[in-house]
């Protein structure tokens, strides 16, 4: 069940350097049921057999899951509710593997009150290693 009582963060109280945080345990049942959704079986995801003899040695998450993180965060916390995604730059460092524990962080590096848009630095991280790094775009509409 989804909570969709949270307060969205006006854009004049969003200033440059607030941040926010999710953190989740990447579970086998979180790739199949990403699987499902994405449509990507790849065998690096979802094959212990296949992955043996690949370079990494264990199935590595797919890197868009993380990535979701950020989704919830934007739209449930900051700014929260009634904003739109524009657009996100991702850049892979590492990969993740099943059972790490990813943080996704958000922060604002820019407010536009004109355009009413905020720039956020999108990063996730694993045992306080950055593996994916990041850039989004998002509007805040005025009856938000």
């Amino acid at each position: 069940m989804s909570d969709f009582s949270c307060k969205p963060v006006s854009l004049d109280e969003i200033n440059v350097g607030m941040t926010a945080s999710y953190s989740q345990t990447i579970t086998d049942h979180d790739i199949k049921n990403f699987a499902g959704l994405s449509g990507d079986y790849n065998p690096v995801h979802v094959s212990d057999e296949y992955i043996q003899s690949s370079r990494f040695r264990k199935r590595v998450v797919h890197g868009l899951m993380p990535t979701s993180f950020f989704s919830g965060i934007f739209g449930m916390r900051l700014p929260g509710p009634g904003c739109l995604y524009v657009s996100q730059a991702i850049e892979f460092k590492r990969p993740i593997y099943i059972d790490d524990t990813v943080t996704a962080k958000v922060e604002v590096i820019e407010v536009d009150l004109v355009t009413r848009h905020v720039k956020f630095r999108t990063t996730c991280s694993v045992k306080n290693k950055v593996v994916i790094d990041g850039l989004a775009d998002i509007f805040i509409p005025k009856d938000v």
